[in-house]
């Protein structure tokens, strides 16, 4: 077996372990950083059709999984290299994939989307403004804070706010720049939804709730794809 199948293999038995246990180790969120005008030299408007997170949270249990929708965004390139950018997420498009029921299905997306956990009616949006990108050596992939068999290219450092906060966060990314089109999209990592107020179920918060409780760390999945906006037909 090839260096690079055992990597994988080794990848999904790590993805197999964590997904029945804690669902990772969460990646760290700092202070938001101050924001900086990015030098660029073209622009690419995010498609929102080839855009979206994957979304997966974690219990004693099982897990739930689902995605929710990238609506809009903007990436700047100087010189053929990814400087900055955001997008938007619409936090009222969670969906849930995995519950058939329509019924059972209904009743977790309208919790997720209550104020126990997202508030969507208060906060229907969460933004990623991008501060920093930086070349990524796959050798330093941790598969504790990232599953998958994507390799990422660089490391990408960004503002996220959701309901009304902000913090930075880095995260890997395989980012592929071409001239008629960028995509981007990562491992599943995951975040500690506590920092942003998501605090339901929390056992770091609530002692009290024996195995029923909701790991803090949610996991996340991004792909994105933007096209030239001096090229309006580029996507079509």
């Amino acid at each position: 077996m090839s260096m690079k199948n055992i990597f994988f293999t080794v990848m999904l038995a790590t993805a197999i372990l964590t997904s029945c246990t804690s669902g990772g180790q969460k990646t760290e969120s700092g202070e938001a950083q101050d924001l900086k005008e990015a030098n660029f030299d073209k622009t690419f408007a995010m498609d929102a059709s080839q855009s979206t997170i994957e979304w997966q949270g974690y219990k004693p249990t099982g897990t739930h999984h689902g995605t929710v929708d990238i609506t809009e965004g903007m990436l700047k390139t100087e010189n053929g290299m990814l400087t900055g950018g955001h997008f938007v997420i619409d936090l009222n498009s969670i969906h849930v994939i995995d519950l058939t029921d329509p019924k059972d299905n209904a009743k977790l997306t309208g919790h997720l989307k209550s104020a126990d956990f997202f508030d969507t009616e208060k906060y229907p949006v969460a933004t990623f403004v991008i501060t920093g990108v930086s070349e990524f050596e796959s050798t330093m992939m941790n598969g504790e804070k990232e599953i998958g068999d994507i390799v990422p290219t660089h490391a990408v450092t960004g503002n996220l706010t959701m309901k009304d906060t902000t913090r930075s966060i880095t995260f890997n990314a395989r980012i592929a720049m071409m001239d008629d089109k960028i995509t981007a999209e990562t491992n599943q990592f995951f975040l500690d939804r506590v920092h942003w107020n998501v605090r339901y179920g929390s056992k770091t918060l609530f002692s009290n709730l024996k195995d029923n409780f909701i790991n803090d760390e949610m996991g996340i999945a991004i792909k994105l794809t933007a096209y030239p906006e001096d090229d309006a037909m580029a996507g079509e």
